[in-house]
């Protein structure tokens, strides 16, 4: 099941990332989300605009993930090119407490609202690249974000 996050599910949220951001140094990608991303304001600020979303099964937050409709300010320029320009949602922060298939699950319920998906990741998130392409994204190019941080992104259309 898929619900929107609320305040209360932040302790548990929080545990999630903090198991991803551990995942993702053991496995060869430090950097992406270092030891404090995303930070809690940004997952609070998620939850207010409703665009933040747990999964639960068996009653347990077993991953998390942003559904943002609407234009990104961070797509708005790609080395590369983007294979449609028509409305799409990102999703973004996906994590999980270990569980697996939680993408599958994020992508899956975003298709449902709209069949037109943007993700993108860390070069060195190499777990994150096989899922988003067995998901059935292509790679359109390199975006960056507002640090300037490079990430690959993906379309499904």
């Amino acid at each position: 099941m898929i619900r929107k996050a609320v305040g209360n599910d932040l302790p548990e949220i929080l545990k999630i990332y903090e198991n991803a951001r551990r995942f993702m140094a053991e496995n060869g990608n430090p950097n992406q989300w270092g030891k404090t991303n995303p930070p809690q304001y940004t997952l609070e600020r998620d939850i207010q605009l409703e665009q933040l979303y747990v999964v639960v099964r068996e009653g347990k937050i077993r991953g998390v993930f942003a559904f943002i409709p609407g234009i990104d300010p961070t797509y708005g320029y790609i080395e590369g090119a983007w294979r449609s320009d028509a409305p799409y949602a990102a999703i973004h922060r996906v994590a999980s407490d270990g569980a697996g298939g939680i993408l599958a699950e994020a992508v899956a319920f975003g298709w449902e609202k709209i069949q037109h998906l943007r993700i993108d990741t860390h070069a060195d998130n190499w777990v994150m690249q096989r899922a988003i392409e067995r998901a059935g994204f292509q790679k359109c190019g390199i975006i960056y974000l507002e640090n300037g941080d490079p990430r690959i992104a993906y379309e499904k259309i």
